[in-house]
């Protein structure tokens, strides 16, 4: 016999948990995939990392489909420069993107020689390596590898092509309430580099804080369902690594 308590039980159940599912999701934490390698080394290919949706306030943004709730920003906090951010691309205001924030509102970003410069001055970077291998899409690119230091002596490695890299560029003045990101991996990045697909972003449109990987696989060597290859896929060193 059909119990109509027992469907109407469950049925509230799931209804409350997807309901708590979404209060986290769009006010506390959320889980996001890494799908491409823009910010190699310092995040891979299959790395998944929860975001902090509380480091900046809120926007309809944090909430799933940007629903339009509200206009602006509540309990704002500013972003500083070098964290790991999480936002909406400008062009469609959709699509999620993960770079390094670099240039703050009123700032002149710009690249002579090679080297990046924020408000002109030139942004200090020690090479690390002279011959380390990362991907570019699905190639393996030859790269040299630096550490960053930026004025609020924020450090982290990039890399850039040992040649054909991205030398020199206009100068890029961020406007009121915008923001300024590149990727760590500077010649593999569709970044604020871009005006017409990235360029600027707004504090609207930022989600969130890239705060720690909590799981990593390398879908090149094996699926998560291939068990007998975890050992090769699953990358156990960075699990819980913070996000620098």
């Amino acid at each position: 016999m059909f119990d109509k308590n027992f469907f109407k039980e469950n049925l509230k159940t799931l209804f409350y948990a997807l309901i708590i599912a979404i209060i986290i999701r769009s006010l506390f934490i959320q889980p996001f995939y890494i799908p491409s390698s823009s910010m190699e080394p310092n995040l891979l290919v299959g790395d998944r990392l929860f975001v902090t949706k509380y480091s900046y306030g809120y926007s309809r943004h944090s909430f799933p489909f940007s629903p339009p709730i509200f206009k602006g920003r509540v309990l704002f906090n500013e972003p500083k420069r070098g964290d790991v951010v999480v936002f909406k691309t400008p062009a469609d205001n959709r699509t999620d993107y993960i770079k390094r924030l670099i240039g703050l509102p009123g700032d002149q970003i710009q690249f002579i020689d090679e080297n990046l410069y924020i408000n002109n001055s030139e942004i200090i970077k020690s090479r690390l390596s002279n011959n380390d291998k990362i991907f570019c899409g699905s190639n393996n690119i030859n790269v040299l590898t630096f550490e960053e230091v930026l004025p609020n002596n924020k450090r982290y490695k990039t890399v850039y092509l040992k040649s054909n890299t991205f030398k020199n560029s206009d100068k890029f003045e961020v406007p009121e309430d915008h923001y300024f990101f590149l990727g760590d991996n500077r010649d593999c990045s569709k970044d604020s580099r871009f005006l017409t697909s990235v360029g600027y972003v707004h504090k609207n449109n930022l989600v969130g804080k890239a705060q720690f990987i909590f799981f990593s696989s390398d879908k090149s060597v094996g699926r998560i369902f291939s068990f007998w290859k975890w050992n090769k896929s699953i990358r156990f060193d960075r699990f819980f690594k913070k996000i620098n």
